[in-house]
C-alpha cells in the first residue's frame, strides 16, 4: 500500500487483480463486525441491513454461536462421513424435531441443498412413484433463484445467471410464479405423469422479495397432492426466522414434503445446509449414492445446534417474535415512503423489497447513496433494493435505516 493509497483502495486493487470478477460489491471493505454493525478498514461504521443475504439472521458474532464454535474448535472440526461424530446425530435429531420431519441430509451450501433435493426428488420418483428411468421432470418457477451450479442456472430465467454456461441439464419445466399464474393453470398444465416435484421459493428473494398472493402456496400444495408429486420448498433465504416464522411456507398454512435450508443455519460462521424430509422421501438414498466430505462436519453441526436453540425460543423475546414485531415497524415505515420516491414495497417480517421510482436512479445508485449515509443494503433488479437486517437489530437502528433510505431518495431527487 502506498502513502497516497487508502486502505479501501488497496484491498479493492488486490481483489480486482487476483480475484475473479464475478461480483460488483459496494466500495466497503469490512474489517470487524458485531451485532448489526460492521466497521471497515478505515474505521467507518455501517449498519448492516443485508445480513449476508440472510446468512447472518442472528447478527455478526452472536455470543451463543461464537461460544459453540470455540468449544468445538478445541475438540474436533472434521471427520468426513467415513466416521461419525458426537455432533452429527444430535444436530439431525434436533433439526428434524424442530421441523416435525423424520430425517436430515446435511450439506454445506444452499446450492448443494438444492442439488441434493433435486437428486432425492428424482430418485423418489423412480423408486417410489414409478416414473420410467431418465424421464423425471421437476416444475420450477420463473423468477426463482436457487443457486449457481450448472444444473440450477439451466432452469433460471435470469439471462445473466445462465448466459454462456450451457448446455444445460434437461428435466425442468418453468412456469409463471404467484400472481403471474393467478388460476394456477400453467402449473396444472405443466404436470405430467413424469413429474416428480414442484420446486418453489415461498417468497422469491433475488427477484425482489416477491410475496405470492394468499392462497397460492395452498393451491400448489393441493396440485401436488392431486398429482402425487413432492412439494419442495426452498427456504434457504426465507426460512429460519427471516419472515418472523420458522418457515415461510408454514406462514401460509402449508407444509412441504421437502425443505431446503441453508444460510442462517450456519449462523454466519460455518457453511451449513440441509435437506429435511420424512423417511419415505430421504430414505431412498443408500450408501455411496450421495455424499459430501464436509457435509455434517462436527464444527458446523455444533454451530447449527446453537442456531436451533435460538430458533426454538417461541417466547416474546425470542428471535421469531422479534422479527414479527420489528417487521411491523419496518413495513409501516416503508409504506410511508410510497409516493415519495418509492413505488411499492413487498415483504414479510424483517425482509423487504423496495421499488424506487426509476427517475431517481437504479437500485445500485440508491444503495450507494445509503452507504454514504452509513447503511448497507443491496440492489436486486433494476430500481429495486432489498432490506434484510439481522434479527438482532434494535428498533432505533431500524428507524435509522429507513431514515437513511428516505435521505438517500432526497439526495437523488
Amino acid at each position: 500500500m502506498t502513502l497516497t493509497e487508502s486502505a479501501t483502495s488497496f484491498h479493492e486493487h488486490l481483489v480486482h487483480e487476483h480475484s475473479a470478477h464475478n461480483y460488483h460489491p459496494l466500495p466497503v471493505v469490512v474489517a470487524n463486525a458485531r451485532g448489526a454493525w460492521v466497521t471497515d478498514v478505515e474505521g467507518r461504521r455501517y449498519l448492516d441491513c443485508l445480513a449476508g443475504y440472510s446468512a447472518l439472521n442472528f447478527g455478526h458474532g452472536h455470543p451463543d454461536l461464537l461460544a459453540a464454535a470455540h468449544r468445538q474448535l478445541d475438540r474436533v472440526t472434521l471427520t468426513s462421513r467415513a466416521f461419525g461424530s458426537d455432533q452429527l446425530g444430535p444436530f439431525c435429531a434436533e433439526l428434524s424435531a424442530l421441523l416435525g420431519k423424520q430425517m436430515v441430509l446435511p450439506m454445506n451450501t444452499g446450492a448443494e441443498a438444492v442439488e441434493s433435493g433435486i437428486k432425492v426428488a428424482r430418485k423418489w420418483g423412480y423408486e417410489v412413484k414409478g416414473v420410467p428411468e431418465d424421464r423425471a421432470q421437476i416444475v420450477v418457477m420463473a423468477g426463482g433463484f436457487h443457486g449457481r451450479t450448472t444444473t440450477i442456472v439451466g432452469f433460471s430465467t435470469d439471462p445473466d445467471a445462465r448466459g454462456g454456461f450451457g448446455p444445460f441439464t434437461p428435466g425442468f419445466v418453468v412456469v409463471p410464479y404467484g400472481a403471474d399464474d393467478p388460476d394456477r393453470d400453467a402449473l396444472r398444465a405443466a404436470i405430467t405423469p413424469d413429474t416428480v416435484a414442484v420446486l418453489v421459493e415461498p417468497i422469491q428473494g433475488e427477484a425482489g422479495v416477491v410475496v405470492p398472493p394468499a392462497g397460492y402456496l395452498p393451491a400448489v400444495r393441493a396440485i401436488c397432492d392431486e398429482a402425487r408429486v413432492l412439494f419442495v420448498a426452498d427456504e434457504v433465504q426465507a426460512g429460519l426466522g427471516r419472515t418472523g416464522r420458522l418457515l415461510a411456507t408454514r406462514a401460509a398454512g402449508v407444509d412441504a414434503d421437502v425443505y431446503l435450508l441453508g444460510k442462517a443455519l450456519g449462523g454466519g460462521i460455518m457453511p451449513l445446509s440441509a435437506v429435511v424430509a420424512d423417511a419415505d422421501v430421504l430414505g431412498v438414498l443408500q450408501p455411496g449414492q450421495h455424499g459430501s466430505t464436509f457435509g455434517g462436519n462436527p464444527l458446523a453441526c455444533a454451530v447449527g445446534r446453537a442456531v436451533l436453540t435460538l430458533l426454538a425460543d417461541e417466547g416474546p423475546d425470542g428471535m421469531l417474535a422479534r422479527a414479527r414485531r420489528l417487521g411491523d415497524v419496518l413495513h409501516t415505515r416503508l409504506a410511508g415512503l410510497v409516493g415519495h420516491g418509492v413505488l411499492a414495497v413487498r415483504g414479510m417480517g424483517l425482509w423487504a423489497g423496495v421499488d424506487i421510482e426509476p427517475r431517481l436512479g437504479t437500485g445500485r445508485a440508491v444503495s450507494e447513496a445509503m452507504m454514504r449515509r452509513g447503511v448497507l443494503v443491496k440492489d436486486t433488479h433494476g430500481s429495486s433494493v432489498r432490506l434484510s437486517p439481522p434479527l438482532v437489530i434494535t428498533e432505533a437502528e431500524l428507524h435509522a435505516a429507513v431514515d437513511a433510505l428516505e435521505g438517500a431518495l432526497a439526495d437523488l431527487a
